[in-house]
């Protein structure tokens, strides 16, 4: 049962760090395209594979790991119950 408790303690931790790189990268992504040409972004959206410009039009950003781990199912969160 410890065992159990601490990895779940290094889980968390490591969905902390995930969830603040994350936003660290939606504020630059953001930034970016705020700061992109219109001639950029076509230039860039036109280098992109279909699977991430569908998922763009259907309102959310595909993230890197939706890109490598496309075949696998989402994660989903962990509920520590005590």
């Amino acid at each position: 049962m410890y065992a159990v408790r601490e990895e779940v303690e290094i889980l968390k931790e490591q969905i902390k760090e995930l969830v603040e790189k994350n936003s660290q990268l939606e504020r630059e992504n953001s930034l970016l395209k705020t700061l992109a040409s219109p001639e950029q972004l076509e230039k860039f959206q036109s280098r992109l594979p279909a699977e991430v410009l569908s998922a763009e039009e259907q309102g959310g950003a595909a993230t890197p790991a939706q890109h490598t781990r496309a075949s696998q199912p989402p994660v989903q969160p962990l509920t520590y119950l005590g």
